[in-house]
């Protein structure tokens, strides 16, 4: 008799649990859900393109053939550093919670293709698989002596970095370190994990406060730790709507990192963690309707409307950087060693290409850094300067899975932005193919980063709709 009263007592308890998770995601809260969508309509700013227009040619093309080509194993598999240490402040608040653990792959779960060198035309063949190990003895005999000293090394580093940091927007992890491993992105999904606090928001204040452009106030103050992080958000450039003071290139950095927080938030919103306080029941993944008002409402954040509009901003600018890219990556051979899913990868990327293609009143990066060339070049080197200051900032989050999809998202919006000022030409019309490629190069984790930091934008963009409905 104790046994079935405590039976009914535990499913009484799970039927609750699974009772309030429904509720959540079916938007069953209080709040001004029109309020969060007020601004999503016409053209996006500083751009011709229509809001309308991208949710339609996202949701209903761009978004499917995302999914399909990001689950393939060129595009899941991302190699990161994950120990950097912070270069501005102590690791004070290393997340323990187990959400935000990252599980490593092991060496047999790389794709072949992937652990070694770039591919030719023979390395699907039998004889590349099986190569004869009596050439062994003949590679050591007709070996060069590639003795170099430590000081010429050393210059040889030196040289590389010179080069990187002439054309790229942020700081790329070395592949060939012993820090990097391969992480599986498809098991490491961008999801909420729990991570608060004066330890999460001290990273977005010094990405605001100290990294974005903002007109000089009389009597303005430095940012101090003391402040909460609505008050020093308060201060931070984009609770001015109008943008007063800002040129159009300092109007795009903003925009980019606040359509990129956006993007984030809403993937913890529409992707959370639902578990009753007891600990009985199954953990559910799913939308929460309320966080979504909490971040996005007017009533609670005041800018969250203009917030959600960033987030097209900033899908322009990387669909941009995708179609001038567009002849260089068709090149490609996103090799893994599995030939027929290879093939399928690059015929689902020439798919995708047509299709981004045909998006209208594309981002025009040839508006920006114009004038007079001495200030436009200042400009942006401030500006890249900047950017790449805020890829250093992601070593700083002590969340690892926070930390992997910042640097992977930080690190693709600093890919398109090193796409859309490389080449001969700068403008809607221009293209990079792989004849320049003297000129420039993508790493493949450059690619990676690229691809799935569109996707990411192009997931929120499609979560914006599910939340309309939840919400209606």
């Amino acid at each position: 008799m104790l046994f079935n009263m405590k039976l009914v007592i535990l499913l009484n308890i799970l039927f609750l649990h699974e009772f309030v998770a429904i509720n959540y995601s079916s938007g069953s809260v209080s709040g001004n859900s029109e309020g969060c969508f007020c601004k999503l309509q016409g053209e996006v700013d500083d751009c011709k393109c229509k809001v309308e227009t991208l949710d339609s040619i996202n949701n209903q093309k761009i978004y499917p053939r995302l999914q399909s080509l990001l689950s393939k194993d060129y595009f899941r598999y991302f190699k990161v550093n994950l120990k950097k240490t912070c270069p501005f402040w102590s690791d004070d608040s290393r997340c323990a919670l187990k959400d935000c653990h990252v599980d490593m792959c092991n060496q047999d779960e790389i794709p072949p293709g992937l652990k070694g060198s770039e591919p030719t035309e023979k390395k699907y063949s039998k004889e590349a698989q099986d190569e004869d190990e009596s050439c062994e003895e003949q590679k050591e005999l007709g070996a060069l002596n590639t003795t170099i000293s430590d000081s010429t090394k050393e210059a040889l580093r030196n040289w590389t970095k010179h080069d990187d940091t002439q054309e790229t927007f942020c700081e790329l992890d070395d592949d060939n370190s012993s820090e990097c491993d391969y992480v599986d992105l498809l098991l490491n999904p961008e999801r909420y994990t729990g991570y608060k606090g004066p330890s999460a928001h001290r990273i977005w204040r010094s990405i605001y406060e100290e990294n974005c452009f903002k007109p000089q106030e009389e009597g303005s103050t430095p940012y101090s730790p003391q402040q909460s992080l609505a008050a020093s958000y308060l201060k931070a450039v984009y609770i001015r709507s109008e943008m007063t003071g800002l040129c159009l290139e300092q109007r795009t950095f903003y925009r980019m990192i606040s359509g990129l927080h956006t993007s984030i938030n809403l993937h913890l919103s529409s992707n959370y963690l639902f578990q009753d306080k007891l600990g009985f029941g199954n953990i559910k993944w799913a939308p929460n309707t309320e966080e979504f008002l909490r971040r996005f409402d007017p009533v609670n954040e005041e800018q969250g409307p203009q917030r959600l509009k960033n987030l097209y901003f900033a899908y322009l600018v990387e669909l941009r950087a995708l179609i001038k890219a567009a002849p260089y990556i068709l090149e490609e051979e996103f090799y893994t060693g599995n030939e027929e899913e290879d093939k399928d990868v690059k015929s689902g990327i020439r798919d995708l290409l047509t299709v981004i293609q045909q998006a209208p009143d594309q981002f025009d990066e040839s508006k920006l850094f114009q004038g007079d060339p001495k200030e436009a070049k200042k400009l942006k080197e401030e500006f890249r300067a900047h950017f790449m200051n805020v890829s250093r900032i992601m070593d700083c989050v002590g969340c690892d899975k926070c930390k992997l999809w910042g640097k992977l998202q930080v690190q693709g919006m600093g890919t398109a932005l090193k796409i859309l000022f490389s080449g001969d030409q700068i403008g809607p019309h221009s293209t990079i193919n792989a004849s320049q490629k003297k000129k420039f190069q993508l790493r493949r984790t450059e690619i990676v980063s690229l691809f799935n930091s569109f996707g990411r934008l192009s997931s929120s963009v499609h979560s914006i709709e599910k939340f309309r409905h939840l919400l209606s």
